[in-house]
């Protein structure tokens, strides 16, 4: 993964997962997002694209490193990004970026990334395994 933090002119990594925007709801007493929330969206976002790679349903197991970079404001418009870094035997490891598009400011920026780890489980909740990969 290349550290997104650190390059000069950063673009998201991987797919378009979601987009949403974001609303007075969501937002504290100063106009700006939750991180729960926020939180909340990227774990929809990856747990979208961990059951594509899973064939099925998958629980969300872990969240890393995560770091909010900026705030976001009400009616930001925000992308989420989802790649997946690595696959176990049950397991899928998912980066996950939030870049928001500020309609004030038309600012495109990284909000925010974090690495979830989603595992494949079965009707009763247990882990199962990954199918074979195409």
């Amino acid at each position: 993964m290349i550290d997104a933090y650190e390059q000069d002119e950063p673009t998201p990594q991987g797919d378009l997962a979601m987009q949403i925007t974001a609303l007075p709801r969501e937002t504290n007493g100063f106009g700006d997002i939750y991180g729960g929330w926020l939180v909340s969206q990227m774990d929809l976002a990856g747990t979208a694209a961990a059951s594509k790679i899973a064939g099925g349903r998958v629980a969300t197991v872990a969240i890393d490193r995560m770091a909010f970079l900026v705030p976001v404001a009400v009616g930001a418009q925000l992308t989420f990004y989802t790649q997946a870094q690595e696959i176990g035997r049950s397991s899928v490891k998912m980066l996950v970026e939030v870049w928001s598009d500020d309609p004030l400011s038309s600012e495109w920026r990284k909000v925010t990334e974090a690495l979830f780890v989603f595992v494949a489980i079965d009707g009763s909740g247990r882990t199962r395994p990954l199918p074979p990969r195409r």
